[in-house]
């Protein structure tokens, strides 16, 4: 089936224009990355120019006056003026020698695979940790051992591939042959990076990393060593909360037990996890803001980093100064060079006009789809939603909607969201109307915030809740809401 998929997915590909493949590819690009894409482009093509003194501002757009400005005004006399229009001529007939350029592509492709990446504004979780690793006096040997770990750690932080995985991988990708101490030599050298925690190999091994750094910087009054024991020897217990089992069998006193107690529950099991999210609340920018005027929703794109593009003058003059030179081969195949880079140029220029209008017209379904959540920020107000939904309102392929609902965020009077947590399928309530899935979620989430949490909620006693609301689901499809919502178990929610 995967096979079928690729080939499917290839024969697609081969029928969109270079055009078109740039602009699935821009849109998916969130605006605090489209600058950065848009430098890269202006580097890669001198054709392609920024106007210095103007930005687009934060304005509304709508369907009808959503359009860029010729930005050519300044040197034609005409918006319709082609730079490229008289010199197929020139390029194509010869009265001299043979043109080269027939037997070459262009100087690039708009395909390249690095445009496939979005640029990343912010630095990584690996980066923070290569940057870590570059301080310690290492041999090449063991910086390649280092960075190959680093990158295969998971979003968590935690190294889940075996020793023996990573020997082989740097022995067939690196011509590298270690052996198993020198990888486990570097990772005890990453364990002792920041944050705390970062490249265990398991949540033991996570926690005691954690308490025995704390155990060796304390400068406070805080005992850590019942903690460790807990951890150390009685781990299972724990991540069961047995803690009766475990002052009966460590001989651990009530009350040290509960200071031990406290001091693991602040430690934090996902270093990597930490990072990450401390970067993206810093680094968010919303796409769009959408504002409730008086009981009218205004939907607004953040064009910010989406500068004025125009051709390079300089670049249109040349290929105005070749029509009236000697038709040579090498003027000829500098005029092919000229024209392949202001058409490039237009490309890119008329492919984030489109990127803007599509974003904006996206969005807008969106909103109105949802406009009572919009109007009150209350999520049981959310109706069920799709992607065929959004599809089929703006006249856009579903593959189109899924590009510009990724990675985006909008700004609303109840905070920024990313816009695919608006999307959810549904269920039907007793009273045979559609809910979204998400409703259902909101009540179980409120539920359990309001628990005794001495005595907190089984999933079966969540079911009855929530079938007394009007919602007839199973006790499996609690179970799975409460996992996608990163709620433990019942038993693993119990506060002493």
């Amino acid at each position: 089936m995967s096979s079928q998929r690729l080939t499917q997915t290839q024969k697609m590909l081969q029928k969109l224009s270079p055009q078109q493949i740039l602009l699935m590819k821009l849109l998916q690009i969130p605006t605090m990355e489209l600058s950065s894409r848009i430098k890269e482009e202006i580097e890669e093509n001198p054709a392609l120019e920024e106007n210095e003194t103007e930005h687009f501002d934060d304005e509304m757009i709508n369907s009808e006056e959503d359009n860029f400005d010729d930005n050519q005004d300044e040197y034609e006399d005409s918006d319709d003026y082609d730079p490229l229009a008289d010199f197929d001529e020139y390029l194509q007939d010869g009265d001299d020698d043979e043109a080269a350029y027939k037997l070459r592509t262009n100087n690039y492709s708009r395909d390249d695979e690095h445009y496939e990446a979005p640029i990343s504004s912010e630095e990584s979780f690996q980066d923070i940790l290569i940057q870590q690793l570059g301080y310690r006096k290492l041999d090449d040997r063991k910086y390649k051992i280092g960075t190959y770990i680093i990158g295969n750690l998971d979003d968590s932080g935690y190294l889940s591939r075996p020793i023996i995985g990573i020997m082989d991988d740097l022995l067939f990708a690196q011509n590298l042959d270690v052996t198993e101490e020198e990888v486990k030599e570097v990772l005890r050298i990453i364990q002792e990076f920041d944050p705390a925690g970062v490249g265990a190999t398991n949540l033991q091994e996570c926690l005691l990393i954690q308490l025995r750094r704390l155990k060796e910087d304390a400068d406070d009054d805080n005992d850590y060593t019942f903690p460790i024991i807990i951890i150390e020897q009685y781990f299972n217990e724990f991540i069961k909360k047995h803690y009766d089992k475990i002052v009966k069998k460590s001989g651990i006193g009530e009350h040290q037990f509960r200071a031990a107690l406290n001091i693991i529950l602040k430690l934090n099991p996902k270093p990597g996890g930490a990072v990450e999210n401390s970067n993206r609340s810093n680094y968010v920018i919303p796409d769009f803001t959408i504002y409730n005027n008086c009981g009218k929703l205004e939907l607004t794109l953040n064009s910010r980093n989406a500068p004025e593009l125009h051709v390079n003058k300089d670049y249109i003059d040349m290929l105005s100064d070749f029509s009236k030179q000697k038709k040579t081969q090498s003027n000829r195949e500098a005029a092919n060079f000229v024209k392949n880079k202001i058409e490039s140029a237009k490309w890119f220029i008329e492919a984030i006009k489109q990127r803007q209008t599509t974003l904006f017209v996206t969005m807008d379904a969106i909103m109105n789809y949802q406009k009572e959540y919009f109007l009150t920020g209350d999520e049981t107000k959310l109706k069920p939603m799709i992607l065929k939904d959004i599809s089929e309102k703006v006249g856009l392929d579903i593959s189109t909607i899924s590009r510009v609902a990724n990675s985006k965020y909008v700004q609303t009077a109840y905070g920024t969201f990313p816009l695919k947590s608006f999307f959810s399928e549904s269920l039907t309530n007793d009273e045979g109307e559609e809910v979204s899935t998400r409703e259902i979620k909101k009540i179980l989430m409120d539920c359990i915030e309001q628990e005794d949490k001495s005595k907190p909620l089984t999933d079966d006693v969540l079911t009855q809740i929530l079938k007394e609301k009007g919602y007839n689901i199973a006790r499996r499809t609690i179970a799975k809401y409460r996992e996608q919502l990163d709620i433990p178990v019942a038993r693993l929610r119990k506060e002493l």
